[in-house]
């Protein structure tokens, strides 16, 4: 029993360690894209950190839940500055699901899911007082405020 319990707490620990270099490697190219600003490179880094997620088996997915979830998040936000809205949609959907029940909260306490909810669009039709019940931020708020202004005058 005790041997069977290390084989597999080895196991775990060997997957992790290689989430976490796949992971690394995939935050390098992020950083490569925010200096560059490169499209191309946020979107091989989004792609990269889902496969990351993905190669992880069953038996691991309680491991490092924070972690995990800020990566896999990095990859929605990733999808987003490479300019793929449908690609950052299936992303947050895969987010909602694997890591059902759960949220991020950015530093000024806005929650992640409803804010990726709201830039990719999946809230089309909300009238502007419906999005004050969403926890966005102030800034994202008053521009989508002022982009519908002029989408209609």
């Amino acid at each position: 029993e005790g041997i069977g319990y290390r084989q597999a707490r080895s196991m775990e620990l060997s997957a992790m360690r290689e989430w976490r270099g796949c992971r690394d490697e995939a935050l390098a190219l992020d950083k490569a894209a925010r200096g560059e600003a490169n499209p191309a490179q946020y979107r091989a880094s989004a792609v990269m950190l889902e496969s990351c997620e993905s190669a992880l088996g069953p038996g691991v997915a309680g491991l490092a839940l924070e972690e995990r979830m800020r990566a896999f998040a990095l990859a929605v936000q990733n999808h987003l500055k490479a300019g793929d809205p449908v690609a950052a949609r299936r992303a947050l959907d895969t987010f909602k699901t694997g890591f059902a029940d759960r949220d991020l909260f950015y530093a000024d306490g806005t929650s992640f899911i409803e804010t990726m909810t709201v830039l990719v669009g999946l809230t089309d039709g909300q009238t502007p007082r419906d999005l004050l019940l969403v926890n966005v931020g102030s800034k994202l708020r008053a521009e989508i405020r002022r982009v519908r202004q002029w989408a209609h005058n």
